[in-house]
C-alpha cells in the first residue's frame, strides 16, 4: 500500500498525520530557538546540556505515569490534554527571551517534555487501532518518516526564522501547532464500544490504588519477551551516543563551523534528510524481509551509524560533515522503523502504552547521562573528540544485538499486537 492510498482511505490516520506534521514542525522551531537563545546568552555548551537534561529528567518522571494512564484511560483524551497543556507552556517561552532569564529555558523545557510522553506514547499505542491489517506497516513507516521529515523542514525553517525574525515567531508558532494537533486528534472516531481504551479486565480497587504495580507488570511483560526487551536495549545503546549528539549539533553549528543559528538548522535539517531516506528504505525492506534478515539488518545499521558519526565529527569541510550526519541518521532510521514494526505486531494492546513509554523513559535516562558527560566535557574538550567517542559508543549496539542474535537469544515471539489473522505478512514466512 502506498502512503497516498493510506491517507486517502483512512480518515483517522489522516487526521493523526495532519496534526503530527504541524505540531512536530513547531517542535523544531522551539528547539532551534531555545538552543540558539541559550548559546547567544551564555556561550556555554554546558547550558545547552543542562536544558536537555531538564527535558530528560521530566520525561523520565512522566514515563511511568503516562504508560499506566494510557493503558487505563481513553488514549484520545489523554493526547488532547497533552496538546493543550503543551500549547500553554509553549507560549510561556516568550517570557524567557530577555537576557538574564535563561533559568526559564530550563524550567519550561522540562515542563514541555513532561507532557510529551502522554502524546507520543499514546500515538504509538493507538496506531494498530486506527490502522487495518493491510495498513499497519505502511502507517508505522509513514509516521516515522513524517517525524523525520518534520525534523528537516522544522530545522531549516526554524533556523531561518530565528535568524531573520527572532525568537518570538518560533515560540508563537510552536504554541499554535499544538492547538492544531489537538483539533485533529479530537476528530478521531472509533467503532469499538470502549473507544480508544485498551481492552482490559475489570480493575480492582487494589490496582487503582497501586499504579506502580501496573507499571512493574509492564516491565515483567517486556522482560518475558527477549525480542521486546532487546528492542528496548537497542534504544538504550543508541542513546549512549545519541544524548551527546543533541548538544553537538548546536556546538558544531555555532563553534566548529561558525555558522550561527542557520548552521544549527542546516545540520539538523541534513540529519532529517538522512532519516527520511532511511525510513523510505525501511518501508520497502519491511514488506519483504524475513525475521532473520531483519535481525541482521539491525546490526548492520548500527555499524554504519557509528562509523558515519565518527566521520561527521572529524570532517574538516561543512559539506562532508552534512553528508556523514545524513548517512548516520539514515542507518538509525532503518533500525527504528523495523524495530517499531516488530513492536506493533508483537506487543499486546493492554501493555502497549507501558511498553512504548518505558522505552522512551529508558532512552531519555541514558541520554541524560550522555548529555551530562558531553556537556561537562564541552567546556574542556573539543567537540570533535566528544563526537568521535559518541559514535563509538552508539556503534557498540551492533555488538550487543549481534551477540544476542548469534547465540539464539532473540526468537520471534507469538503475534500479539494484533490478531494473527489481522497481520499482513509480506514475502517469505518469518523463521
Amino acid at each position: 500500500m502506498s502512503f497516498a492510498t493510506l491517507l486517502r482511505a483512512n480518515r483517522n490516520y489522516r487526521f493523526t498525520w495532519s496534526g503530527q506534521v504541524v505540531s512536530e514542525v513547531g517542535d523544531h522551531f522551539n528547539n532551534i530557538a531555545v538552543f540558539s537563545l541559550a548559546l547567544a546568552n551564555t556561550g556555554s555548551g554546558l547550558v545547552v546540556a543542562g536544558i536537555l537534561m531538564s527535558r530528560g529528567l521530566l520525561v523520565i518522571l512522566a514515563g511511568p505515569v503516562a504508560g499506566v494512564l494510557l493503558d487505563r484511560l481513553d488514549r484520545k483524551r489523554i493526547m488532547i490534554a497533552s496538546d493543550l497543556v503543551r500549547a500553554g507552556i509553549a507560549l510561556l517561552f516568550l517570557l524567557a527571551i530577555p537576557q538574564g532569564r535563561t533559568w526559564l529555558l530550563f524550567l519550561l523545557s522540562g515542563l514541555l517534555m513532561f507532557a510529551s510522553p502522554f502524546f507520543t506514547s499514546g500515538r504509538a499505542a493507538i496506531l494498530p487501532t486506527i490502522a487495518t491489517k493491510d495498513e499497519l506497516h505502511t502507517a508505522n513507516s509513514l509516521t516515522q518518516l513524517t517525524q523525520w521529515t518534520t525534523v528537516t523542514i522544522g530545522s531549516f525553517l526554524g533556523g531561518a526564522s530565528v535568524g531573520s525574525f527572532g525568537y518570538r515567531i518560533a515560540f508563537l508558532f510552536n504554541a499554535l501547532s499544538f492547538l492544531f494537533s489537538a483539533a485533529c486528534i479530537s476528530r478521531l472516531r472509533s467503532d469499538a464500544g470502549n473507544g480508544f481504551r485498551a481492552e482490559r479486565s475489570v480493575i480492582g480497587e487494589d490496582k487503582i490504588a497501586r499504579p506502580w504495580h501496573e507499571y512493574v507488570e509492564g516491565l515483567r511483560y517486556m522482560r518475558a519477551s527477549p525480542l521486546i526487551f532487546g528492542i528496548g536495549l537497542v534504544a538504550v545503546g543508541w542513546a549512549t551516543g545519541g544524548g551527546a549528539a543533541q548538544i553537538l549539533f548546536s556546538l558544531f553549528g555555532e563553534q566548529v563551523f561558525h555558522r550561527g543559528p542557520s548552521g544549527i538548522g542546516v545540520i539538523w535539517g541534513c540529519a532529517g534528510l538522512g532519516l527520511i531516506c532511511g525510513a523510505l528504505l525501511a518501508n520497502a525492506l519491511g514488506r519483504k524481509i524475513r525475521f532473520e534478515t531483519y535481525k541482521r539488518l539491525i546490526s548492520i545499521s548500527y555499524v554504519v551509524h557509528g562509523v558515519a558519526y565518527v566521520l561527521f565529527s572529524q570532517a574538516s569541510r561543512f559539506g562532508a560533515a552534512l553528508f556523514f550526519i545524513g548517512l548516520s541518521r539514515g542507518a538509525v532510521a532503518v533500525s527504528s522503523v523495523l524495530n517499531t514494526s516488530q513492536l506493533l505486531r508483537h506487543v499486546a494492546n493492554d501493555y502497549r502504552g507501558r511498553v512504548f513509554s518505558t522505552i522512551e523513559t529508558w532512552t531519555w535516562m541514558t541520554m541524560m547521562v550522555s548529555m551530562a558527560i558531553a556537556g561537562l566535557a564541552s567546556d574542556h574538550t573539543s567537540p570533535r573528540v566528544i563526537g568521535a567517542w559518541s559514535g563509538v559508543f552508539s556503534s557498540l549496539t551492533a555488538v550487543f544485538w549481534g551477540w544476542a542474535n548469534f547465540t539464539g537469544r532473540l526468537p520471534e515471539p507469538a503475534l500479539a499486537g494484533v490478531d494473527p489473522e489481522e497481520v499482513e505478512v509480506h514475502g517469505e514466512p518469518a523463521v
